[in-house]
C-alpha cells in the first residue's frame, strides 16, 4: 500500500511586529475627466522591545496602501535607547512646524500621548512617559517630529563615551 503524500502546509509567519495605522487619507487628482481618488497610509511598526519605525504608502485601495507603508516602516526601523521602561532624558523633536515634547516618567505613570506619538511609543515598548504636541498636528509631521526626537536621544554611556569619561561621572 503506498502511503500518500501529504504536501506541506505553508506557515503562516509569525507576526514579531506590531502595527499600527495611524491615519488613512483620501487624496484626489484632478484630471481632464474628472477626479481619481487614490488612498494614501501611516503606519506605525515596532517590535515592542525598542525599535520602531514608520511609513507611508500610497494606492487605489485602503489595504494595498496599508501594506506598501508597513513595507516601508519595516526598512525605517530606529533603535529607542530606554531607561527602565523610559526614555533617558528630555527631548524637544522637531519636523516641520511640527513639535514633539517628550520627558521621562516614573514608573507606573503610562503613555501620556496623543494618537499619532502614543502609537510610536507604544510600538517602540516605551511604557512611561510624558509628551506634549506643540504646533502643527498633522499626523505625518508629529510622527517625524517624534521620530527626530526619539533618534536624537541618548544614554549616559554614550554620552560618557563622546566625552572620554566614566557614566558614574556624567551621572553624578
Amino acid at each position: 500500500m503506498q502511503q500518500k503524500r501529504r504536501k506541506q502546509r505553508r506557515k503562516r509567519e509569525e507576526n514579531i511586529y506590531e502595527e499600527r495605522v495611524v491615519n488613512i487619507n483620501r487624496v484626489a487628482k484632478v484630471v481632464k475627466g474628472g477626479r481619481r481618488f487614490r488612498f494614501s497610509a501611516l503606519v506605525v511598526v515596532g517590535d515592542r522591545k525598542g525599535q520602531v519605525g514608520f511609513g507611508t504608502g500610497k494606492a487605489q485601495e485602503v489595504p494595498d496602501a496599508i501594506k506598501k507603508a508597513i513595507e516601508e516602516a519595516k526598512h525605517n526601523f530606529v533603535k529607542v535607547p530606554m531607561y527602565g521602561t523610559t526614555i533617558p532624558h528630555e527631548i524637544t523633536g522637531r519636523f516641520g512646524a511640527g513639535k514633539v515634547f517628550l520627558k521621562p516618567a516614573v514608573e507606573g505613570t503610562g503613555v501620556i500621548a496623543g494618537g499619532p506619538v502614543r502609537a510610536i511609543l507604544e510600538a517602540a515598548g516605551v511604557g512611561d512617559i510624558l509628551s506634549k504636541s506643540l504646533g502643527s498636528s498633522t499626523p505625518i509631521n508629529m510622527v517625524r517630529a517624534t521620530m527626530d526626537g526619539i533618534s536624537r536621544l541618548r544614554t549616559a554611556d554614550q554620552v560618557a563615551r563622546v566625552r572620554g569619561k566614566t557614566a558614574k561621572e556624567i551621572l553624578s
